[in-house]
């Protein structure tokens, strides 16, 4: 396996890291704008950094063309989730991602771009493993375990995320790529039923308290768009797929400033004589989540929650699991937690599809692959998951 990551930010970097323990793959090529970071990222001779514009499919696949790649990995914001994915397959190689080509208000949804594109994938006889980070990802194969070890039948499958992450020395600091958070954030949630298929609610509807392991303990969280809910359903019987998020208030609070102010926005103005986006300059004006380990303490969870039939024909509710505490990541890794536990998952993936334990053409989540090869590997890693009987 020769692999080309693209983007060395906070969970590319992270990604590295843990790729650089492994032995799957034969050479990996870690490419971003800017050359600096991606050399700041390569720990070992096995390691080559280049520098990428991820906005051209034509330099992505060059770029592969030269370093023979067999696998892609995205590891960048998703407004170049287009260019990467085509130019890997102009290339002939395979691609994976953490986040989907992105929603539209004239009716597109995450995704639809890329399944889009199935039948060249399928035909190329090369694979698309989209949405393969923690959530989606993760969260995707915590549901086909569940369908395929737990449950008869599944009245809902709900993903759910929360942290008690603090980081010192910031009166507000996401400990995510902030381009991204607010593009979720403050589109319409999607929900999925059976009876209606997917619909739209509003930016932050029905709240909830979920309580949470580890420690972490209650959190509310609330709709929001996220791609697990376009990838379960069409590998997973439920009847009802949602996703919610523990933002709390004031990071709600600040989403909807931003939002009123147009600084959410992504159509660049005229400052002076410079053309900038309002998105990019907020970015811009946040700290670097890559940066934020030795200020933050606290853990993160991401989970799957399943509510359903038991094998035994019994009620059954159960929440999957994984939790990463952020003074471990720091220690064992030197990444913050939330970046390290989206970093895993792909990497694992990779080894996963190095070996044959996962194969396929086509664009397909992570749904479409068995659940045990993928957590057994990630426990493996020194990174365990777990379970909790809800009832």
């Amino acid at each position: 396996m020769r692999v080309l990551q693209v983007g060395a930010g906070a969970v590319g970097s992270a990604a590295v890291s843990i790729a650089a323990r492994r032995d799957f793959f034969e050479s990996y090529v870690v490419a971003d704008y800017e050359f600096d970071r991606a050399s700041a990222a390569t720990p070992d001779a096995r390691f080559t950094a280049a520098a990428l514009d991820a906005s051209s499919s034509a330099a992505v696949t060059e770029l592969c063309q030269a370093h023979r790649i067999t696998h892609v990995l995205n590891a960048v914001d998703p407004r170049f989730v287009m260019p990467i994915f085509d130019g890997a397959l102009a290339a002939g190689a395979d691609y994976l991602d953490m986040a989907m080509s992105l929603s539209t208000r004239d009716g597109v949804k995450l995704g639809d771009e890329q399944f889009a594109a199935a039948a060249d994938w399928s035909s190329a006889g090369r694979l698309a493993l989209v949405g393969m980070g923690v959530e989606p990802g993760l969260s995707d194969v915590f549901a086909r375990h569940a369908a395929d070890t737990l449950f008869s039948s599944i009245d809902e499958i709900g993903v759910r995320d929360g942290a008690n992450l603090v980081v010192s020395g910031y009166d507000f600091a996401p400990t995510f790529s902030i381009w991204t958070t607010i593009e979720e954030c403050l589109n319409p949630p999607v929900v999925w039923e059976r009876s209606r298929g997917w619909y739209t609610t509003e930016p932050f509807s029905e709240p909830e308290v979920f309580d949470f392991p580890e420690g972490i303990g209650p959190v509310e969280c609330v709709n929001v768009e996220h791609e697990e809910v376009l990838l379960i359903p069409r590998w997973v019987e439920a009847n009802r797929v949602t996703f919610k998020y523990g933002l709390g208030t004031e990071f709600i609070d600040v989403l909807r400033t931003l939002h009123k102010l147009g600084l959410d926005s992504t159509d660049p103005v005229r400052v002076g004589g410079v053309s900038v986006s309002p998105r990019d300059v907020v970015a811009a004006c946040l700290p670097d989540p890559a940066r934020l380990g030795p200020r933050m303490t606290g853990r993160t969870c991401a989970g799957t929650w399943v509510r359903g039939t038991g094998l035994s024909g019994e009620p059954r509710e159960v929440y999957l699991y994984h939790v990463v505490d952020n003074e471990w990541s720091m220690r064992e890794y030197g990444h913050q937690a939330v970046a390290w536990q989206t970093a895993i998952n792909p990497v694992v993936a990779l080894e996963l599809l190095a070996t044959g334990a996962w194969k396929g053409v086509g664009v397909l989540g992570p749904e479409a692959f068995p659940a045990a090869p993928f957590l057994d590997l990630l426990t493996e890693y020194g990174s365990p998951w777990g379970l909790r009987e809800e009832r």
